[in-house]
């Protein structure tokens, strides 16, 4: 998509220029084009607005980018922070975005003419004539007696001027009244300059501060000048010899430039040679007190002539018209009046070398390659007649500024062959380029903006309207002083005056638009007045260091009231011209406006200039008394009720709302307010209030003549009482207006909330309002407190800190002392030594200490009262010479007094107070003292219910805990202590306690009476800690179960401490509860442990215990017996595994891992296990524990197992036939045969399923493997009993009875492999049983004892088959004829036994 007629250059933001493009989409929003300003639509948009102020409309920001950057100073979306830090790191961000203002080079470029021009009546101007001295008459009289030549300057730094009359020197102090002249009358010639310079170091004595150059036509003289300061703020001056006179025949002196160590150089009109005076304390052999090096021809010396006065008669009409020096980069320059600037590089001691020349065709050249039209003021009537250097510390690059007589000012940046190197202080530039052109100011004034708002870009080059300039200065950061040539009025001068519009050059700067701003002012310096003379009378400009933020006045223009002043003399008396700051303008022009319209006009006009943030500062500060700089008649804090009230209005009107940025779905929370510009405004007026002492130190340490410490403040006193009235006036007005500001007004502003998101952007602001008065609050006080200090023999209480605290002392800012914790401790500390001075000096502490309250109250509560009586208490307690009774009384009052201020105690008073108590054997007060305070430092005992919670992380309360467990930790030291000392001595002496052993009871009394449960639980911690465990179960306490109970979950050696306090107490039941939740825990308890802790809690849950009902103590045995045969499957489980060769060995660890751990469900050691891997007895004793009682299935597996059991044997049996053939094994390392290893499992299964009818099914289990001893040989041919498996089946407990049955069943079903020939061996298997039955019958010796008829009946069926099978084989049993003699034997035993018949006989089980 294309735009017609887009503008040459990028503008921020938007194409503003580009015409009727939404018209394109039939008047509705241009989707392209990008958002200047916010719509008012609630939905949407960047952020949520609250309340607009309709009328005055200075809510919504020109530039969002501005305002956003600007908020940034106290709109960060930083975590929750106190409200010390958070205040503070306002002041940090505001004094880092003053520090951020642009440097010269960054705006000073091209060419330029922005100006805002104004009268010297006007409420904008930018300079203020203050005061107009008149030349006293004594002046005037010696001024009309000249004969040859008069010269007029000013000494302005020392607030004196001069006139020379012929011969004739006058010094006067222009700002008294009626002056005496001071006056040098002892030259011989005619004074043709004079200059004052720096003296050089170690030549004078110290009371000489400068050093007054009078120059004549033959020769130069040196005074001494001793200046002191006087009442006013003005110096007085006196003059000394120093019969340093240097002979100047054959040269001028027109004029002088001094370095700032010393060095004096001067020309004169006859040659553009640069000369130096050098000058030293004595005579010495080679060389006199004074001589001269002539720079420039440096073979011709002193000695020679220089070529203009030798004989030849070629001469140069060129000379030099000034030089100037400038000491940051070692460069001196010199303009001749051919328009030629020599730039030369001074070197120590003496040495001087020219590295650039540059002549006006140089000049003419670079303006002509910055030009792209030609302009009528630099033509050829051109000419440079001032130059001004401009320092290192304001630009590293620009150098120099030359004026032409035209009004335009050149801007000169020099290099050197490494350009790349221009911030290295060593280099020397070889070259001088134009940087910059500044045109004078246009005759009329043009519009600020276009017609869409946007600044105008066309730069006025053709302006006359400083033709004619003839003396130029710039000081810095670039005030600019014209005196122009008035072409109406002959002889006589117009004043011209600019300086750099830094709020401007500001704002520019947050709105991408960076120009060199100026605003400009003409001033009447009275009808036929001609300058002779300016000079700068306050201190050179610098709001910092470097070139960054240098220039920035609205920084620095509450620092020093008076501004920037000037001393322009003229023939007609010496003006005094006040650079006005920008508060000072604010306050003239809403004092000049009509009608609340006309301030809405301004204030509009002001936010488009300055921002609106700078705007609201300019508001508070004149509220708050500041501004009317300069007006006749007004002093400092002076401002009218009128113009204050408007100041008023505005902040409390325009300051805008707090606002609260779209959070992309996340909850909105107070952190992310950002408040409104009022309230950056306020931060921004307070950081420039402190900025002047709050990154500074507050001491200055040092030495005296004897070499003896010194300790001075850093800050004059002075100072830090001007920094405190206007904080103090801040908050008197913050006060005086709290219910008209938002954001102080509370609950009001609430309620005025619409939304939820209007009262977190409330709340926000009133935290932050909040936040900078508890600062100011700080500051004001902190500032009493070092006032205080310094009131003090500051050395003597440095002397008693500590080295910690007098590194920290020497490290302390006042940043520090106002805001942050370390700091205020570090004073309590001071506060603390200025009280025990005082004590030791005969003062009483509470008068002491009362003082200090009323003027620091934050660095000296009444809290801290009671504290310092205590201490003093404490210290009484002490000594020696007390008896033990008085003594202990003082130690009683002390605790008394620590614990009324508990909640006030710090860390460090504590453990001062418990050293102390413990070195006086008060154990019982030591560990009250921290108990009391634990609890204050937790009143909603937070601790406690974080501690219930299980401590979670990141807990606000766990920092609760941490306070309280430093009382704790103190109280251990206590302990240790006590039982240290009770361990060197004995208990009784004669039957009676000794002192050791009543404190060590009377301590251990408050230890136990305690109701601190977060107290006792650490302490039991600790006991483990330390391995006291027996200290711990000896004690009788229900906060040591609850304290065992609620570990016990967490850790396998509390748990095993709870059994063990339970077992000796005979809480056997709650002891076998603990083992049994042990043994399930997820504790990391391998499964023989598990099954160790089960087996001790089924002994314990055995136990009847006092107080446990029968039934739960069944219930509690039911569970833990379940639980150890799950457990000793699983452990039988991870055994056979691990030695299972099935099993690969990448695996193992997995099982380990699995099973000796937590004891696991059945269906997972069944599914997972037992059954894959085929261990079919496990199988059964899990189907013993889990009641499974399907028959089939419980039939298939010990099917499964028997043939398994085989199998397995047989396989041993044939490894070891093969090794035995090879190796020769031992018999006794045979195997065992299948039916006993069989034998073996079945009575193992037995065993553990108790008999279990359904796991161990004899009906269906005993033919089974009757049938397996029969089929695989398992009898006599195996060298086995052949009734092995009855007799098995016997052992077990299986009645006679049953057993019968089965094998008549078996009888009877004639199933294979028992039909035919194979009866005969369940007819063995029978008469063994009945045997066994009837000897078991006559052991037990009962006459009564009878066997039912169908015993009898089975015996006769088994004789008759006997009978008649004779012939039959029984391999592996007996003999059949041996079978038939024990049938009939046998059977006469049963006959002997039957009682009668039965008929209906059925099989049963008994």
């Amino acid at each position: 998509m294309a735009f017609p007629q887009t503008p040459s250059h990028a503008l921020p933001g938007a194409f503003v220029n580009t015409p009727a493009v939404a018209s394109r989409y039939n008047s509705q929003e241009d989707p392209v084009r990008r958002r200047l300003f916010r719509t008012n639509s609630s939905s949407g948009g960047q952020v949520a607005r609250f309340s607009q102020d309709a009328t005055m409309g200075l809510d919504a920001p020109a530039n969002p980018e501005e305002e956003q950057a600007m908020r940034n100073l106290s709109a960060q979306n930083v975590p929750a922070l106190p409200p010390l830090a958070k205040a503070a790191s306002y002041i940090n961000s505001a004094l880092r975005k003053d520090g951020e203002y642009p440097q010269l080079d960054s705006y000073c470029r091209q060419i330029s003419s922005d100006y805002d021009s104004s009268y010297c009546d006007s409420s904008w101007t930018p300079f203020k004539k203050t005061h107009m001295y008149n030349l006293p008459h004594n002046v005037l009289d010696q001024f009309n007696r000249a004969e040859v030549s008069t010269v007029m300057g000013l000494f302005a730094e020392l607030n004196h001027a001069f006139v020379t009359v012929d011969n004739s020197l006058y010094l006067w102090d222009y700002t008294h009244p009626r002056p005496e002249l001071i006056g040098y009358e002892d030259s011989q010639h005619n004074i043709t300059a004079v200059k004052l310079v720096a003296p050089r170091p170690n030549v004078f004595n110290s009371i000489i501060t400068h050093i007054l150059v009078v120059a004549t036509i033959s020769e130069i003289t040196l005074l001494g000048v001793a200046t002191k300061d006087a009442p006013g703020g003005t110096k007085t001056i006196e003059l000394y010899g120093t019969k340093m006179t240097l002979n100047i025949k054959g040269t001028e002196a027109r004029v002088i430039a001094g370095s700032a160590d010393g060095r004096i150089f001067f020309a004169g009109h006859s040659d553009s040679d640069i000369y130096e005076l050098k000058y030293q304390q004595d005579d010495r052999w080679f060389t006199s007190r004074t001589g001269k090096i002539n720079h420039t021809y440096r073979p011709w010396t002193a000695a020679v002539p220089s070529p203009s006065q030798m004989f030849w008669t070629k001469t140069s009409d060129e000379y030099i018209l000034d030089i100037v020096v400038d000491d940051s980069r070692n460069l001196l320059y010199s303009l001749s009046n051919k328009s030629t600037v020599r730039t030369y590089h001074l070197e120590a001691p003496n040495k001087l070398t020219k590295v650039i020349e540059k002549t006006r065709d140089d000049f003419m050249r670079d303006i002509a390659h910055t030009l792209s039209s030609g302009s009528v003021l630099l033509k050829e009537n051109m000419s440079i007649v001032s130059i001004s250097p401009i320092t290192a510390v304001e630009d590293f690059k620009v150098h120099l500024m030359a004026l032409t007589n035209t009004g335009c000012r050149l801007f000169m940046s020099a290099t050197s062959a490494a350009s790349y190197m221009l911030h290295s202080p060593g280099q020397v530039p070889q070259s001088m380029q134009l940087q910059c052109i500044k045109f004078p100011p246009p005759e009329k004034q043009r519009a600020r903006t276009d017609r869409f708002g946007v600044p105008a870009d066309a730069v006025e080059i053709q302006s006359d309207a400083l033709n004619g300039s003839r003396l130029g200065v710039r000081f810095a950061p670039g005030y600019f002083i014209d005196f122009v040539k008035d072409r109406d009025v002959p002889d006589s001068d117009r004043l011209f005056v600019s300086a750099p519009d830094s709020g401007r050059i500001s704002h520019g700067r947050q709105t991408q638009n960076l120009r060199y701003h100026e605003h400009s002012a003409w001033i009447d310096l009275g009808p036929k007045a001609t300058a002779q003379d300016v000079g700068l009378i306050t201190k050179p400009f610098a709001a910092t260091a470097q070139p960054q933020g240098f220039g920035n006045e609205l920084a620095v223009q509450f620092d020093d009231p008076k501004g920037c002043e000037f001393a322009i003399l003229t023939n007609k008396g010496i003006h005094i011209v006040r650079r006005k700051r920008l508060v000072d303008i604010f306050s003239s022009v809403i004092r000049d406006i009509a009608g609340d319209e006309g301030l809405k006009t301004e204030m509009i006009k002001f936010r488009s200039a300055y921002g609106p943030v700078e705007t609201i500062t300019a508001a508070l500060a004149v509220a708050c008394r500041q501004g009317e700089n300069g007006r006749p008649g007004m002093s400092r804090g002076a401002v009218d009720q009128v113009t204050q009230d408007r100041a008023k209005q505005v902040y409390i009107n325009f300051g805008g709302h707090p606002r609260l940025p779209e959070q992309d779905g996340q909850p909105a929370t107070v952190e992310m307010v950002q408040p409104s510009t009022r309230h950056t405004a306020l931060a921004l007026y307070l950081s420039r209030l402190v900025r002047s002492l709050w990154k500074s130190f507050v001491i200055k340490a040092g030495a005296d003549a004897s070499g003896a410490l010194t300790i001075q403040s850093a800050i004059s006193v002075d100072k830090l009482k001007e920094v405190q009235g206007g904080v103090e006036d801040l908050r008197n007005f913050l006060n005086a207006n709290r219910p008209f500001i938002q954001g102080l007004s509370g609950p009001a502003d609430l309620r005025r909330a619409a939304s939820k998101q209007e009262e977190l952007g409330f709340q926000g602001e009133h935290q932050a309002m909040h936040a900078l008065e508890t600062l100011m609050t700080g500051i004001t006080e902190g500032i009493s407190f070092v006032t205080t200090l310094f009131d003090e023999r500051v050395t003597d209480i440095f002397t008693r800190l500590d080295d910690v605290s007098r590194q920290q002392l020497r490290d302390l800012t006042y940043e520090q002392l106002f805001s942050q914790d370390g700091g205020k401790e570090l004073a309590k500390v001071l506060v603390k030594a200025i009280v025990n001075r005082n004590i030791e000096n005969g003062s009483n502490v509470e008068t002491v200490a009362d003082a200090l309250r009323r003027k620091c109250g934050s660095f000296c509560s009444p809290d801290d009262v009671v504290i310092f009586k205590a201490q003093e208490q404490l210290k009484r307690a002490s000594d020696l010479s007390l008896n033990p009774n008085t003594s202990r009384t003082l130690l009683h009052e002390s605790l008394r007094l620590f614990q009324k201020v508990a909640g006030s105690l710090t860390q460090t008073n504590l453990e001062s107070a418990i050293e102390q108590y413990v070195s006086l054997r008060y154990y019982a007060g030591s560990i009250q003292l921290c108990l009391v305070v634990a609890s204050e430092r937790d009143r909603g005992n937070s601790a406690y219910s974080w501690i219930n919670d299980g401590k979670p992380v990141a807990d606000p309360r766990a920092k609760l805990f941490d306070e309280r467990k430093l009382c704790y930790n103190l109280i251990h030291r206590v302990l240790l202590d006590l039982d240290s000392a009770s361990s060197r001595e004995p208990e009784l002496v004669d039957g009676k306690p000794t002192l050791i052993a009543t404190k060590r009871a009377e301590a251990y009394d408050v230890v136990s009476s305690s109701s601190d449960e977060v107290f006792h639980f650490d302490l039991y911690e600790w006991y483990i800690q330390q391995g006291w465990t027996d200290r711990l179960l000896g004690i009788d306490s229900p906060h040591v179960t609850t304290f065992l109970s609620r570990l016990a979950s967490k850790d396998v050696e509390h748990a095993d401490l709870l059994c063990r306090f339970y077992t000796m107490r005979a809480q056997y039941f709650a002891a076998a509860k603990v083992q049994a939740d042990l043994a399930q825990s997820d504790f990391p308890i391998s499964i023989k442990d598990r099954l160790t802790l089960l087996s001790k809690a089924k002994t314990n849950a055995s136990v009847t215990t006092t107080g446990v009902s029968r039934q739960d103590q069944q219930l509690l045995n039911h569970e833990v017996t379940e639980l150890l045969e799950v457990a000793h499957i699983q452990d039988d489980l991870l055994e056979r595994l691990m030695a299972d060769d099935r099993i690969p060995p990448e695996r193992r660890p997995e099982i380990n891992a699995a099973l000796d751990g937590k004891i696991q469900p059945l269906s997972e050691l069944f599914n997972g296990y037992a059954d894959q891997a085929g261990y079919y007895d496990l199988c059964l004793l899990i189907y013993h524990v889990a009641d499974f009682r399907n028959s089939t299935t419980i039939a298939q597996t010990w099917s499964s197992l028997i043939q398994q059991t085989h199998e397995n044997i047989v396989e041993q049996w044939s490894v070891y036939e093969a090794e035995r053939r090879g190796r020769g094994a031992k018999d006794q390392d045979a195997p065992p045969m299948p039916y006993e290893r069989l034998a073996a499992q079945l009575q193992d299964i037995c065993h553990r399923s108790s008999n279990d009818s359904f796991i161990f099914p004899v009906p269906t289990l005993m033919p089974d493997v009757c049938r397996y001893a029969f089929e695989h040989a398992q009898d006599g041919r195996a060298n086995a009993d052949v009734n092995w498996p009855i007799a098995l089946f016997l052992s077990l407990g299986v009645n006679y009875d049953l057993v019968v049955r089965v094998l008549e069943q078996m009888f009877e079903a004639q199933e294979v492999p028992f039909r035919g020939a194979g009866r005969v061996r369940i007819i063995e298997w029978i008469t063994y049983a009945v045997g066994q039955w009837i000897r078991d019958l006559s052991r037990n010796g009962r006459p009564e004892a009878r066997l039912d008829s169908w015993v009898s009946e089975l015996m006769a069926e088994c004789d008759g088959w006997v009978s008649t099978n004779m012939r039959n084989n029984n391999e592996g049993g007996a003999d059949i004829g041996d079978i038939a003699r024990a049938v009939r034997e046998v059977r006469r035993a049963v006959d002997g036994l039957v009682v009668s018949p039965i008929t209906n006989r059925s099989m049963g089980f008994f």
